[in-house]
This record gives C-alpha cells, structure tokens and sequence, in this order.
C-alpha cells in the first residue's frame, strides 16, 4: 500500500518538475499550491460499481478534486457525487488534471 508520505513526495515532485511556459501556466501552478491538502484515504467510484482506496490530494472546489490512484501509480480528477467522489477518466500528472477543469 502506497503511504500518506509517498503521495506527499509525488505532490511535492509534481510541483517542483512544473515549469510553467506563461502566465497562465503559473497561475495554474500557485492555484494548485493552495488547492493541496494533507493527503487522506477516500472511497473513490468508478464506472461499473467499482470502488477503491485512493488519496484525496486537494480540496474540492465544489465540482472536482484531484486523487491519488494508488494501483496505478498516477492522478484523476473526479467529479464530486452524492457517493463519493467518481472518477471521470482524466488521468495522469497532477497538475495536469487539476488544469483541465
């Protein structure tokens, strides 16, 4: 199982490999610094009924926050739903998902 300190090293390494190439990039940069959060275990759904244990990583705007997927080793932004956060197929870099809403 992937530790609270891992996903910190990954967020912190997602944040320190972001070069940003424009003002919007850097923007995207610091909104994502305050958006983190301690990372906590959170119940994730996916499509088919499927559930898992992943790391919540930053706080919900109201509509999306982007996890941790431990079995894979990347990011998703998932929707917020009355179950639970649900992952919506945006994966890969953390910045990168949180960037695409």
């Amino acid at each position: 199982m992937v530790t609270k300190d891992e996903v910190k090293a990954e967020v912190a390494k997602a944040i320190a490999g972001y070069h940003p190439a424009n003002r919007m990039d850097a923007a995207r940069l610091e909104d994502f610094k305050k958006a983190v959060v301690e990372p906590r275990l959170v119940t994730v759904n996916f499509s088919g009924g499927i559930t898992q244990k992943c790391w919540n990583v930053t706080r919900s705007n109201g509509m999306y926050r982007v996890i941790f997927l431990p079995t894979a080793g990347y990011f998703s932004l998932c929707v917020e739903s009355d179950f639970g956060p649900l992952d919506i197929g945006v994966h890969g870099d953390a910045i990168g998902c949180f960037g695409s809403v």
